[in-house]
């Protein structure tokens, strides 16, 4: 599934109610059901993207996070390429009907799972990956080298026996007040309705090995440290036909040598010495990428900041670009030769060395004050 806004999926407004939510959703759900589109594999992705816009709509906390963030909210879903904190198998979605379309949904009427077949998925694969800063401004393409679990060739799968299939067994009883039936999960083939019947060598005991495969990964830019891009399909493989896991690929950040991160904002540390300080001078500021010239006018204290509007990273939601923060640090010296120290000790009492703090110049306790909001 690919990363969808769920109010355009559902076809709502942002301020639809959850009625109304509720109302598109099931109109939505009836419309793709599996059942009512056997092999359409494009009405099965509607369907899924349709519970998975739901499940963001439905839940007033994922709502409020998607409605601030986006996919790259916290704990947010997007399918497969998106930012999201889980997956959705078609057991998450059939679980939903309960509330939307009430007890009969599901059950013995025109909608069901296959007759009460259980669809598996595999299990999900997570892994680390750590980025540049310079990778995090521009996007990136990576190639992942991952150990999965796959449908080994040669092995097959035929009808359970036990159920015929249908993935339940039903059981009738005598009882004093007359026949009773039961309705459970077939024990031969857990639900699946479907039993191994040719095991390929070197596999396991659902017929899957593990094999070393490559995959290419698309990075957007902005991205953070702990977001979490989800690639739908791309985990393990899942027995009997089943729906495969998740690739979940876990964010990490590489510390730059001279720029730290805030959010889209870059900060950078720049140290003067009392003369450039003093008489003024042009440095030169790392960018991401580049570099540039920025004019130091005489007389500049530390603890100034200049600030380059733009020169930060961008918003993985395409909400504009952060800024870069130049930090003035007058760096005093500490190792003076004796011919340096009598400079100096001439230019101790000159006035112009002498302090002048004006209303511009903050004092620690106002710094303080400022950082506190008092």
């Amino acid at each position: 599934m690919s990363k969808s806004d769920p109010y355009v999926v559902l076809g709502v407004d942002r301020k639809a109610t959850a009625d109304e939510i509720k109302k598109a959703y099931r109109k939505q759900a009836i419309k793709f059901h599996p059942d009512k589109n056997p092999g359409d594999h494009a009405a099965e992705e509607k369907f899924k993207e349709a519970a998975a816009a739901y499940e963001i709509l439905s839940d007033a906390d994922k709502k409020a996070k998607y409605d601030r963030f986006g996919h790259a909210g916290p704990g947010m879903g997007g399918g497969g390429g998106g930012f999201r904190g889980g997956g959705m198998n078609m057991e998450d979605i059939f679980s939903q009907f309960g509330d939307i379309f009430g007890e009969g949904f599901g059950g013995g009427g025109g909608f069901g799972r296959g007759g009460g077949r259980r669809v598996v998925k595999g299990s999900n694969l997570r892994v680390r990956l750590k980025l540049t800063l310079e990778e995090i401004a521009t996007g990136v393409e990576k190639q992942l080298k991952l150990h999965k679990l796959v449908r080994a060739k040669g092995t097959e799968y035929g009808t359970c026996s036990t159920c015929k299939g249908q993935g339940q067994v039903t059981r009738v009883q005598s009882t004093f007040l007359g026949a009773m039936q039961t309705v459970t999960t077939c024990p031969a083939c857990g639900g699946m309705g479907q039993t191994m019947s040719k095991r390929a060598a070197g596999s396991d005991e659902h017929g899957l090995l593990r094999e070393e495969s490559v995959i290419t990964v698309k990075i957007p830019a902005g991205v953070e440290e702990g977001m979490q891009l989800n690639l739908s399909g791309m985990g393990n493989d899942a027995p009997v036909g089943g729906i495969p896991g998740d690739l979940l690929v876990v964010i990490e950040e590489e510390d730059h040598a001279e720029l730290k991160r805030d959010g889209q904002h870059l900060h950078y540390e720049a140290f003067l010495s009392m003369i450039d300080a003093a008489l003024g001078v042009s440095i030169e500021v790392p960018l991401i990428p580049g570099k540039a010239k920025v004019k130091i006018e005489p007389g500049t204290q530390s603890n100034h900041t200049l600030r380059l509007k733009g020169k930060g990273l961008p918003s993985v939601n395409h909400h504009g670009t952060g800024d870069l923060f130049v930090h003035v640090a007058v760096w005093t010296p500490s190792d003076l030769s004796k011919d340096e120290k009598a400079t100096l000790e001439k230019l101790r009492t000159s006035p112009g060395f002498q302090p002048k703090p004006t209303s511009k110049d903050r004092g620690f306790f106002e710094r303080v004050r400022d950082m506190f909001g008092n």
